[in-house]
């Protein structure tokens, strides 16, 4: 499993990357706090709200050109 911390600023941000990882057929899922999302799920992603670091887990090892187009998203 990968994981990184993602932000988004804003909804543009989330459906951007929403578009991103439909394109991979990894499981993986987000989690703020106590609330666990799938990654794939606009609306999911939405609830766990802006401005905030999100965690994002990625269940496969060999994931690096999905994290080289998220790199806008990760927290730096």
């Amino acid at each position: 499993m990968n994981a990184k911390k993602v932000i988004f600023s804003n909804p543009d941000d989330v459906i951007n990357f929403v578009k991103i990882v439909e394109k991979y057929p990894y499981d993986m899922d987000m989690k703020r706090g106590r609330y666990i999302v799938d990654a794939k799920s606009l609306l999911g992603l939405m609830n766990l709200g802006f401005d905030h670091e999100i965690e994002l887990n990625v269940y496969d090892e060999d994931c690096d050109d999905l994290w080289k187009e998220l790199d806008k998203f990760v927290a730096a």
